[in-house]
């Protein structure tokens, strides 16, 4: 059975659920912590900019949440075992994960995977099936965050994609400290 209550307080703390490589779930944490920034530090590449101009994609909420972990877990080494998308799948109903899309018309471009609890939202993994669509989802997901005031995004670990939108490395102690003023503000996702 899946203690929600619990799983939601595990995040809380400043943990994740991961799955190592035989599929076996733990809670993990982290001496450094990635967030994307919510203010005038946000950035991306020019020709990410010419993109979104032509309105190629339209951005959905939780159109299709199951897709989206799919997605995300569709790679050659994954940490999103059946057993954590089976995690998602009641986190979703409850409302605390959410899938952030990008559309193509009728077609799931791409899309990130998050826990929201209160002003924080816990990006778990992205994915994409049309090149550019997870950008594009990014850029449209930290718009709608800063729209409802949320004081955190975190990414969990840097790399060179998260750095091209500026993404930036803090110690735990701090990440702890901005994840409890994130817990005191009442934020709506939806």
């Amino acid at each position: 059975m899946i203690d929600i209550a619990s799983i939601i307080q595990g995040y809380a703390h400043g943990n994740f659920l991961m799955a190592d490589d035989y599929h076996n779930l733990g809670w993990y944490s982290s001496n450094e912590r990635t967030l994307i920034p919510l203010d005038q530090s946000f950035r991306y590449p020019k020709s990410l900019k010419r993109v979104l101009n032509q309105n190629k994609f339209s951005v959905a909420i939780n159109q299709d949440f199951l897709g989206v972990c799919l997605g995300c877990a569709n790679r050659e080494t994954t940490w999103i075992s059946d057993d954590l998308i089976e995690i998602y799948l009641k986190l979703n109903q409850a409302r605390w994960a959410y899938s952030f899309e990008t559309w193509q018309g009728d077609k799931l471009a791409g899309g990130i995977l998050g826990i929201v609890i209160k002003g924080a939202f816990i990006g778990e993994s992205m994915f994409y099936n049309i090149p550019d669509a997870s950008k594009v989802a990014m850029v449209k997901l930290v718009e709608h965050l800063r729209s409802r005031h949320f004081v955190l995004f975190d990414a969990q670990m840097q790399n060179p994609h998260l750095a091209r939108f500026g993404s930036y490395i803090i110690d735990n102690h701090e990440y702890i400290k901005l994840l409890n003023q994130a817990l005191d503000r009442n934020c709506c996702f939806e």
